[in-house]
């Protein structure tokens, strides 16, 4: 998969310095991945979940969220948002 881009979670690295390793680990699955639905996400990542057209990551022992939009058709992952588990909970993102 092609994952862009990849500024998106060195930005969120760089805000939460707890991330940096859970995000590059993620970051190397997912671009060595071939996903063509949401279950093949879910045979890789268990905890991913789809919502409407995004799928959620749960990232360091759920505390915070990776929100991305997969093309399964050109192998594309578009990183959405990176949130603490609060600023996830308030749904701002959604819009």
């Amino acid at each position: 998969m092609h994952v862009i881009s990849r500024k998106k979670l060195k930005g969120a690295a760089t805000r939460h310095r707890d991330l940096e390793g859970p995000l590059d680990a993620w970051f190397r699955i997912a671009k060595k991945a071939s996903w063509r639905n949401p279950a093949d996400v879910r045979r890789t990542f268990s905890n991913a979940d789809a919502v409407g057209k995004w799928m959620i990551f749960n990232i360091k022992g759920n505390q915070y969220r990776l929100i991305v939009e997969i093309n399964y058709v050109f192998g594309r992952i578009y990183i959405r948002y990176v949130l603490t588990h609060a600023e996830y909970d308030r749904k701002g993102w959604k819009q």
